[in-house]
């Protein structure tokens, strides 16, 4: 973290204000981005940080208020008017054409020209001049497609791009979300090199120590209004979280044994392809057991989602098996999990999770729609669905706590916590949780993990897929490591640090460091 930065702002928002329909997304606030600072903008799902910051950028109009860059007061009535007065954002779902070479993501829309053709030696030129004075090192990479590039570099490139259009205030949205330890180590650096040259920064983030490490200054928002601002320096994560939530936030759970009764779930030598018939899990191999946490740790994209789909009866396996308490359920259905007990929380909410359109009287029913006392003879007892909906919204405390609204009207928190509440309102056999706190804040994640802490008591196995290396540290007895589709790796938390795990999942491990197989954890 760097000293406090003693330049006027480079941004100054004033009574900043925004509706949609009858919801205040922001309701008056001001904000001053110190001109060669990190700021970090924290808060709940639905706080209004990403409202607030897309006005700042010219995706929305404020309703009431003003902008200021560089003390004059702007109007953006697109991206393309705040580019051209500095201000660029990196979100977190990239703006990049797979297919296209990183030079062209880079220049596209602002290709420079000679003779009415694109003048490329020109622009490899410019973008070896970002990349020498910040120390990047992506212009080795410009004729290489952005499909084949890992999510640090692809991040890299965003920023360049940024940087080429002329930006001096750089918004980053949740960047860190898809990174490893590692990566995040490396784009920290990034962020403090651009910072030491000038360049102004919103960091949006719901990872507490990552605010406190990176930032100058922290903005909180809650319920769409400004909390307050605080130096990084003279604040605690504690205070951050009740300012967030507006109440204690329990950030350690209790510690346990791992446990060592009898394999509930046992992965034999699987073999998987993906959508594109290439190898995605290869030789998987482990079991989990009887009130057991097992998690299954990777970086996006390395067979996790394969397994999950074979495990749950959405893909089929090239070879191997999937036992389930000793009986061959390899090729079930999803009905047939179902019916065997096995809740699924999936990795996108909106995609496999709701039905964002229908209410939650009805989103209840997904999935369950064949069992009682949801069903009788095939037929929907509406009765005994709103009942349970409403049990769900209770029990989870979902907000609004109204069964009509559609899904689409909840914030993501709040969309998860009644996915949550509806796999495990069934009295499940096994839980497979994948991501199951993916862009959620930190009241909602707390929930979420007593919530699978709670059901593991109970006895419950849970298979727990996650790439917060944090999360899956707090909640599993043991960790399975995947890299290109193999188990590297399965160990006990307390034996790894969060490095040693991030250099699993990149396929290393640390010097000196022996490999210690799942057989080995309950010896």
């Amino acid at each position: 973290m760097s000293s406090q930065p003693t330049a006027g702002p480079a941004v100054e928002l004033r009574g900043i204000t925004k509706r949609f329909g009858d919801v205040v997304a922001n309701d008056a606030i001001d904000l001053d981005v110190g001109s060669g600072s990190v700021h970090a903008l924290l808060g709940e799902n639905g706080s209004g940080k990403t409202t607030l910051m897309s006005i700042l950028y010219g995706l929305y109009d404020e309703d009431d208020g003003s902008v200021l860059v560089e003390g004059t007061e702007r109007e953006f009535d697109s991206p393309r008017d705040a580019i051209e007065a500095g201000v660029g954002m990196i979100h977190q779902h990239f703006q990049l054409v797979d297919t296209m070479t990183v030079l062209q993501n880079i220049v596209l829309g602002h290709e420079p020209t000679a003779r009415g053709r694109v003048d490329t030696a020109r622009a490899k030129e410019r973008i070896t001049e970002i990349c020498d004075r910040y120390d990047f090192d992506i212009d080795n990479h410009l004729d290489t497609r952005i499909s084949k590039l890992d999510m640090g570099t692809r991040q890299r490139v965003e920023i360049v791009k940024s940087l080429y259009r002329g930006a001096e205030i750089l918004i980053l949205d949740e960047p860190t979300a898809v990174l490893t330890p590692q990566e995040v180590d490396r784009l920290f650096d990034l962020m403090a090199e651009l910072r030491r040259q000038g360049t102004s920064l919103i960091f949006i983030t719901h990872k507490l120590s990552e605010a406190m490490e990176i930032a100058d200054e922290i903005t909180v928002l809650r319920d769409g209004s400004r909390v307050g601002t605080v130096p990084a320096t003279e604040t605690t994560t504690e205070e951050l979280a009740r300012m967030m939530v507006g109440r204690e936030v329990m950030f350690e759970y209790e510690q346990r044994d791992a446990t060592t009764g009898e394999p509930v779930l046992e992965v034999d030598e699987l073999e998987v392809r993906n959508e594109r018939g290439l190898p995605a899990v290869r030789g998987a191999s482990f079991d989990l057991r009887d009130g057991e946490i097992l998690g299954i740790a990777g970086v996006q994209g390395n067979g996790q989602s394969e397994l999950v789909e074979v495990i749950t009866g959405l893909r089929s396996a090239d070879s191997g098996t999937v036992r389930f308490r000793g009986e061959d359920v390899t090729g079930s259905s999803r009905r047939e999990a179902i019916d065997n007990g096995i809740a699924f929380i999936p990795e996108d909410r909106h995609e496999e999770g709701l039905v964002l359109e229908y209410d939650l009287t009805k989103n209840s029913l997904l999935g369950f729609q064949t069992l009682p006392p949801l069903s009788d003879n095939g037929l929907i007892g509406w009765e005994q669905v709103e009942k349970h909906a409403e049990s769900i919204i209770e029990t989870f405390d979902v907000r609004p706590p109204d069964r009509t609204k559609e899904a689409s009207a909840l914030s993501g928190g709040n969309q998860q916590k009644f996915v949550v509440g509806r796999e495990l309102s069934h009295d499940p056999a096994l839980l497979v949780a994948s991501h199951p706190t993916r862009g959620v804040d930190i009241g909602s994640i707390e929930f979420i993990h007593q919530q699978l802490l709670e059901m593991r008591a109970e006895g419950l196995p849970i298979l727990l897929v996650s790439s917060k290396l944090e999360e899956v540290q707090k909640l599993a007895d043991r960790i399975a490591v995947m890299y290109e589709g193999e188990i590297v790796d399965i160990v006990a938390p307390d034996s790894v640090s969060e490095t040693d795990l991030g250099l699993l999942m990149t396929g290393s491990s640390s010097d000196g460091r022996a490999r210690t197989r799942q057989e080995t954890v309950y010896e």
